[in-house]
């Protein structure tokens, strides 16, 4: 893309990523924003700039489908609550590309055979393209990967993990689903860990990649008491409950895990039994004859997380997006695009 040309998009949803994409968006010196879809009665037809407490950009948000597509985007950055199959296939055959954090679109072949040829009658009637990224999966399970894994040619063993650390998290809800301060004893002993649907069609898109596609992607949860009382930003985790959780994914070929993914989640590092912990961020391991072993740390301090997570996920979508309005029609994985070189401000 040429420094004169800029990109027309639009922003789909205004949740804590999805407004971290619209700022993105409107700093972008290759991208005009011309649409914003909202879903709250509050925010329709206020100024975007205005809904990220700034200056107005001249663009209001609106509450429709058929409102987005008069401002004729060359791309949507889709980051609704939920896919919604019709909005995105009204999208891609009006020429509008789309690029989503949304969890399953990672892989062609995981999605439904329906859904997958409608997306794909879609694109070809508007000349678009579709394409999920995000931070995890999307670049921790994919591009972070495929990085690592060109310093290979023979390979044993790609292993993430990607540790967060919860205790600032003031989401009572969120960490009682996830079973922090519950009895170990009461957790259902069939729980299927969360991350084995998020990471599934990307660990397979991954192998498929680089030749080596999985027989089957198993998953596996464990979990670590507190060994006192602990006062967290949520709430209090009484002494002998969860105070960590660990979730296994593995893809398996020919018998053995070569693609594993543990997601370490804690609200305190006093457990029993104890874990080797790292500040939130990842480690990812490889083994094969140019073994690397590479950690990535948050650089942000534990208060300022909540309004630094959102870029994790919303600036891998807006980095891609360019090239995703280059790239031929179709449902995209990563291995169908160039490197995703981003145009930065400094």
């Amino acid at each position: 893309m040429s420094e004169e040309q800029r990109h027309r998009v639009a922003q789909w949803g205004t949740g804590n990523v999805g407004l971290h994409a619209l700022r993105a968006i409107i700093e972008h010196p290759g991208m005009e924003l011309v649409a914003l879809r909202v879903f709250s009665g509050e925010k329709l037809g206020r100024d975007a700039g205005e809904l990220l407490g700034g200056s107005a950009v001249g663009v209001r948000a609106c509450g429709s489908l058929e409102e987005v597509l008069a401002a004729r985007p060359d791309c949507v950055v889709y980051l609704p609550n939920q896919a919604d199959v019709d909005d995105m296939c009204g999208l891609l055959e009006a020429g509008a590309n789309v690029v989503t954090g949304c969890i399953g679109f990672n892989r062609r072949d995981s999605l439904e055979p329906a859904v997958r040829a409608r997306l794909e009658a879609a694109c070809a009637a508007g000349g678009t393209s579709l394409y999920a990224t995000g931070s995890s999966p999307g670049w921790a399970t994919e591009l972070m990967p495929l990085t690592l894994l060109a310093m290979q040619r023979h390979f044993e063993s790609l292993t993430i993990t990607d540790f967060a650390d919860m205790a600032s998290r003031n989401s009572p809800l969120m960490l009682q689903r996830i079973g922090f301060g519950a009895r170990v004893e009461d957790m259902p002993p069939d729980r299927s860990p969360s991350t084995v649907l998020s990471t599934t069609s990307s660990f397979r898109a991954l192998a498929e990649a680089v030749g080596l596609p999985l027989d089957a992607v198993t998953g596996s949860i464990e979990y670590a008491r507190t060994r006192r009382r602990e006062e967290i930003a949520g709430g209090v985790i009484e002494a002998g409950t969860i105070g960590a959780v660990r979730m296994g994914v593995f893809g398996v070929r020919a018998g053995r895990p070569i693609l594993r993914r543990y997601s370490t989640w804690y609200v305190t590092r006093d457990l029993d039994p104890g874990w080797a912990l790292q500040d939130s961020g990842w480690r990812v391991e490889v083994r094969g004859d140019t073994s690397l072993d590479v950690s990535i740390a948050f650089d942000v301090a534990p208060e300022d997380y909540a309004a630094y997570s959102p870029g994790l996920t919303a600036h891998p979508l807006i980095n891609a997006a360019p090239h995703v309005i280059a790239a031929k029609p179709g449902i995209l994985e990563t291995r169908d695009l160039p490197v995703i070189t981003p145009r930065l401000i400094a």
